[in-house]
């Protein structure tokens, strides 16, 4: 381990396909106006933010300074100060750091062996949509529309079960309704969509059924339908209370979808509630939807680790672009992260991996060798029944 001459922040930074990254720097021409601090040398920063949890543009290029002979191997000359940070963050189109993301969870992304068992039963692809609100003041955040006197913006995702990442992230203020993003989308044939009843528009619905897009959601209460068909219920799986096909019999709804739906009610123990599901498959058996709505926690589990994790609730600056930057390079971080987790041997927690990596970030040790044995196990105590000698 005496070989190793950089930092385990530079060796993440390794992580990241630096001629990808500067194929994408030249389509979008972002160092044109870099006032001294190129794209790259912005993303190292931003992301030694995340990484290192700096709250504060002077965090960052402290932090940074601190660095000086590590800087080389970063990729940079000099660390960027924080009035020239400031500047970038509201001049340089966010739009660099999105590509940047997308292209490395092509190359980077994990894929999760406990998630992909159940995926291979089902034999489709499955993605999870939902959305996260990031509450805001508005009177420093003036174009972040929410209510009255609060701001905000919304994180619209759809999470690839495989890998637990994001495969299409948007960002908007908080009064954009998740159906009317959902909207914009599109979801190659024969996948698998799961999704909250925030999403239940059944006209797109029908659409994602006439593309060959499998959903599963969530009934809403006010729905009127007409049962079609009652099928038993195995009685092995207690929580499926009953299946059903349907029929919507509202006057726009029906409309709207004219087909036969599926129904199936599902009791959740956790919460002491019955769950009341709607899919357009018909041939799956009622246990399987159920699991698949079950799925949908993971990314619950994404945003919960994105929000307590890394920062993305204070913001180091206030136009709407340097906030977009932020949020991508969070995304970012936890690409890096989650690639490292699932490849090493450690069986690494999210939160245990970010607090023990913030303590070690600047030491020089293989990262692999790191990731494997982040404990150093003491040596077995000396016998007990042993005894010390004494020469007179």
């Amino acid at each position: 381990m005496s070989d190793i001459k950089v930092s385990i922040f530079s060796q993440i930074l390794g992580l990241l396909h630096r001629e990808s990254v500067k194929k994408i720097i030249l389509q979008h021409n972002s160092d044109k106006f870099s006032k001294g601090i190129n794209t790259w040398t912005h993303l190292v920063s931003m992301v030694f933010m995340q990484v290192a949890n700096c709250g504060s543009l002077r965090d960052i290029a402290s932090g940074l300074l601190s660095a000086t002979g590590n800087l080389n191997h970063f990729g940079i000359v000099k660390p960027p100060c924080k009035s020239s940070l400031s500047y970038i963050n509201k001049n340089r189109d966010y739009e660099v750091f999105r590509d940047i993301y997308f292209t490395m969870v092509d190359k980077l992304g994990p894929h999760r062996p406990d998630l992909r068992a159940f995926a291979r039963k089902i034999k489709k692809k499955i993605y999870i949509l939902d959305s996260t609100t990031i509450t805001l003041c508005l009177s420093l955040f003036d174009w972040a529309h929410y209510k009255t006197n609060k701001g905000a913006v919304k994180l619209h995702t759809v999470l690839d079960y495989d890998s637990g990442l994001p495969t299409y992230a948007y960002l908007t203020d908080g009064k954009k309704a998740d159906v009317r993003v959902a909207k914009t989308m599109t979801f190659a044939k024969n996948s698998v969509l799961v999704m909250d009843r925030a999403y239940v528009d059944f006209k797109w619905l029908f659409n994602l059924d006439s593309s060959g897009v499998t959903f599963v959601t969530r009934l809403k209460s006010n729905a009127h339908i007409e049962v079609v068909e009652t099928f038993l219920t195995n009685d092995k799986h207690e929580h499926i209370l009953s299946d059903e096909d349907i029929r919507l019999c509202g006057f726009y709804s029906s409309a709207d979808y004219p087909e036969k739906l599926r129904l199936v009610t599902v009791y959740d123990e956790k919460n002491k509630q019955n769950i009341v599901l709607l899919t357009n498959n018909i041939s799956w058996t009622a246990d399987h939807i159920s699991q698949l709505y079950r799925a949908r926690w993971a990314i619950e589990s994404f945003f919960k680790q994105l929000k307590q994790l890394f920062s993305v609730k204070t913001f180091v600056g206030l136009s709407e672009n340097a906030v977009q930057i932020q949020i991508w390079c969070s995304l970012i971080a936890i690409l890096l992260l989650m690639y490292i987790k699932n490849k090493a041997k450690y069986p690494w927690h999210m939160s245990n991996l970010v607090a023990f990596l913030r303590l070690n970030l600047f030491v020089k040790i293989d990262l692999w060798y790191w990731a494997d044995y982040p404990v150093i196990r003491p040596g077995k105590p000396p016998n007990k029944n042993g005894q010390l000698s004494f020469n007179f």
